[in-house]
């Protein structure tokens, strides 16, 4: 069977659930283009600052993409086979994260861009806010550990191709230190220039294909330089990393976010075209090539775990993710422009995110059971999938392999620096420190954090080291699916007690519940084997199982917030609708 049986059917599944239900959706929520949003009123052009959809919608969609649609369709694939995985990203994107990404910007906005945490606090407590807070600061732990670590291992070694072609890991690094400049004189051009975004797509985006070119033939060899390993190179630029995030949560959000931000969804954009087009291409003139050899379905109990729950919290992005809801009411909705433009951001993106996902999958269903590939590191297997499907555009497979390579490092420096930058403003808001030293503190918090999982060493069952990211994988995916079941609460929650229609317990309470079980589950079934051995219960010396016992109680009593809040007696004001809004500066 070819792929194409599989990607067109689900193109068109996705756009027909944008157009219906993403229709419903914002008459559901009422969206008015005559609202005053607080990007316009609350205008400070660091934090604050309206910008044009198609602009927001590269920025927003480069953040939460990230790297979450890429590894985790692949490792699940590989695991369970691809029709289980396939399924839980239509069905999640359209029913469940569609709708907590589109809600919690709607929420937000409708909110003076305050973050989901303050939303949970006007409507259920402060306790509740304290608790959400401290859930997502751990959760964001989770997630730069894993993205940093998975994307440190592109920097070093080298990858062989089934042509004896190879791509350097040193090359990769050139090419992203060379996509970092690009971004910063970008935003220069846009801000002092004046330079219209057309013209800057027009001569950015180019200049980012030439880094990648250039990038092979300049290698920067860490573990070279230094005359040491692959494996100490590796912690380095996980160090380095987490130094570029230190500075880029500083940076205003003109000069590296929002210009890196458009340049990520350009390569999205690209990504998804090339590997469309090389999918038919291949499928038309080289017979056989676009064939489905993977299984469908593999077992229901791997080393993976069972399916269920662990199918839902390894994929995440791409299905539904709480992280999405701290891009959301993060960053996204202090520059939302128009709150009609709150459908193709927050429910579009995620759709788009859904198609990445399924790409990612493609590159795990052309393989063979028996292909070394399915071992390999799962940006690798992303990256030889997208070379065997730009090969036939003409595009040389190490090049190909390259641009993928880029392609995953791009996103995941989106999610870094506003991972950084959220858990910044997270740090100011519980210790109350306002002013650089509070926001210095915060990020050097937040990177500080991820530094100590980075360095230390990890082990497998079998007492053999392994890469921290095989390590956090898993938990980020449980606290991350255990944060979007916490933001789609506290939603349903305001929702409920401003609104009183049958229709939130439908659109919003379904997916709470069912997030909520299956990321506690999941959570409990990683979390607890840790405080067992072969002579019974023991406190383990690792960090890792003592923060899922936290998760756990944060989510627990999280819960109980919300089952009061619902049952209280509040009213909501006349008219039953309590929709604060920004209101317009004095002129």
């Amino acid at each position: 069977m070819s792929l194409l049986v599989i990607l067109l059917p689900v193109a068109a599944v996705l756009l027909l659930a944008y157009r219906i239900y993403g229709a419903l959706l914002a008459r559901l929520f009422q969206l008015d283009e005559s609202a005053i949003t607080p990007a316009v009123a609350l205008r400070d052009d660091v934090d604050y600052e309206p910008i044009p959809p198609s602009l927001l919608l590269g920025q927003h969609f480069s953040a939460i993409a990230a790297a979450g649609p890429i590894v985790g369709p692949i490792l699940a694939g590989v695991a369970f086979g691809w029709a289980p995985a396939l399924a839980w990203i239509l069905l999640g994107s359209i029913f469940i994260g569609g709708v907590h990404d589109f809600a919690a910007l709607v929420a937000s906005v409708r909110h003076k861009a305050r973050s989901i945490a303050e939303v949970v606090r006007d409507h259920m407590s402060r306790r509740s806010y304290i608790l959400f807070l401290s859930f997502v600061w751990i959760a964001l732990i989770y997630i730069i550990v894993a993205f940093t670590d998975i994307t440190a291992s592109s920097f070093v070694g080298k990858q062989v191709l089934e042509n004896g072609e190879g791509v350097s890991g040193g090359g990769i690094a050139s090419s992203s230190l060379l996509y970092l400049v690009l971004p910063l004189v970008m935003g220069a051009c846009m801000r002092f220039l004046k330079m219209p975004i057309w013209l800057a797509t027009v001569i950015f985006v180019p200049l980012v294909g030439l880094a990648i070119w250039v990038g092979q033939h300049i290698p920067f060899e860490l573990a070279t330089v230094l005359g040491t390993t692959d494996a100490t190179a590796q912690r380095m630029w996980g160090v380095l990393l987490l130094s570029y995030c230190l500075v880029a949560a500083m940076a205003p959000m003109w000069l590296l976010l929002q210009p890196r931000g458009h340049l990520g969804g350009c390569f999205l954009y690209v990504a998804l075209c090339g590997a469309a087009i090389g999918l038919i291409l291949s499928d038309k003139l080289v017979a056989g090539d676009s064939q489905i050899r993977y299984p469908a379905f593999t077992a229901w109990t791997t080393t993976s775990g069972s399916l269920v729950p662990m199918l839902f919290i390894t994929i995440a992005c791409g299905a539904c993710s709480g992280f999405h809801s701290l891009i959301a009411s993060g960053t996204t909705s202090k520059q939302l422009k128009n709150e009609l433009d709150a459908r193709p951001i927050g429910y579009g993106t995620m759709l788009l995110e859904a198609m990445v996902a399924t790409v990612s999958l493609c590159c795990v269903m052309v393989l063979s059971p028996e292909d070394p590939h399915t071992a390999q590191p799962p940006n690798f297997v992303y990256a030889l999938g997208m070379g065997r499907f730009l090969e036939i555009l003409g595009v040389p497979t190490a090049l190909g392999v390259s641009f993928a390579l880029m392609a995953f490092t791009t996103f995941v420096y989106d999610t870094l620096d506003v991972c950084t930058r959220l858990g910044r403003y997270i740090v100011q808001e519980l210790t109350g420190l306002s002013g650089k030293a509070g926001a210095w503190l915060g990020t050097a918090l937040t990177a500080g954090a991820p530094l100590f999982f980075l360095l230390r060493p990890h082990l497998d069952a079998a007492g053999n080291p392994i890469p921290a990211w095989k390590t956090f994988w898993s938990l980020f995916g449980a606290s991350n699916q255990l944060l979007a079941a916490l933001t789609l609460l506290g939603i349903t929650v305001w929702l409920w007690r401003t609104r009183r229609e049958t229709w939130v317990w439908y659109v919003t309470g379904i997916p709470t519940l069912f997030m909520y079980v299956m990321s506690t589950w999941a959570l409990a079934a990683m979390t607890l084997p840790r405080f067992r051995s072969e002579a019974g219960w023991m406190l383990p010396v690792d960090p890792v199982p003592w923060a899922g016992v936290v998760l756990l109680v944060l989510a627990g009593v999280m819960l109980v917030e919300a089952i009061r809040a619902i049952g209280g007696d509040w009213q909501p004001p006349r008219g039953g609708v309590r929709y604060p809004r920004a209101q317009a500066p004095a002129r």
